[in-house]
């Protein structure tokens, strides 16, 4: 729960982000793709009508983008932040939050190449809630 730090790079991407979806951005994280965080109940006005928003600004930043809403519950915030995948279960256990994926596959594409996914999640997650680590099984 660190106080989160923007370059004047992310500034300009969520401003932009804002300016063309309507939706109130909390968050974003740069990497191969970008990814929003935005507030809660803001989901359907980021994507926009049959994912309009979404192709618009992929297309003018050369990037793919992942919208995920914030949720004040670890367990639902998480849920949200690997949606698609279909979980089985999601424990928080004094901070240890386990993903229990559904089968081989929905867990290799949770962990990701070099567990990129993974330590995405876990960055993300230590952001906004007291979480240790998260695993999956």
């Amino acid at each position: 729960m660190n106080r989160i730090k923007y370059d004047s790079e992310l500034i300009k991407l969520i401003t932009l982000f804002e300016s063309m979806t309507g939706a109130g951005v909390k968050d974003c994280i740069a990497g191969d793709n970008l990814t929003f965080i935005v507030e809660e109940n803001e989901m359907g006005k980021a994507i926009g009508k049959g994912g309009a928003n979404i192709k618009r600004l992929e297309s003018a930043l050369k990037k793919r983008i992942k919208v995920v809403e914030f949720n004040g519950d670890v367990l639902q915030f998480v849920r949200n932040f690997v949606y698609p995948a279909e979980v089985a279960e999601i424990k928080n256990d004094g901070g240890i939050v386990t993903i229990n994926g559904k089968d081989s596959n929905t867990r290799a594409m949770l962990i990701g190449r070099n567990h990129q996914s993974l330590k995405q999640l876990n960055d993300v997650a230590k952001r906004y809630f007291d979480v240790k680590e998260i695993k999956i099984i």
